[in-house]
């Protein structure tokens, strides 16, 4: 059983015991679709690490013929967190 999940205007698919609302419900093929949510339903989860950092992205700009060159380099900050069940 899975269900998609919005946090922060991303959305997600939340299945039980993954490391990671509810608009959309699945539970052996029968599909629930709210509008726009699902009654009663609800995604349980727990917090494990508050402050992880994903992985590192550059950022190179340049602008040819001018001699301008920059290097910029970014880490995101994530929040891990852990399914704990999805309940229909």
């Amino acid at each position: 059983m899975y269900a998609i999940v919005e946090i922060q205007g991303q959305q997600f698919r939340a299945e039980q015991g993954k490391k990671l609302y509810v608009h959309l419900v699945d539970a052996d093929g029968a599909v629930k679709v709210g509008a726009p949510t699902v009654e009663g339903a609800k995604v349980v989860c727990e917090v494990k690490a508050p402050l992880v950092k994903g992985e590192h992205v550059i950022v190179f700009k340049k602008k040819r013929r001018k001699g301008y060159r920059r290097l910029n380099g970014h880490r995101q900050q994530f929040t891990q967190l852990e399914i704990k069940e999805v309940v229909a």
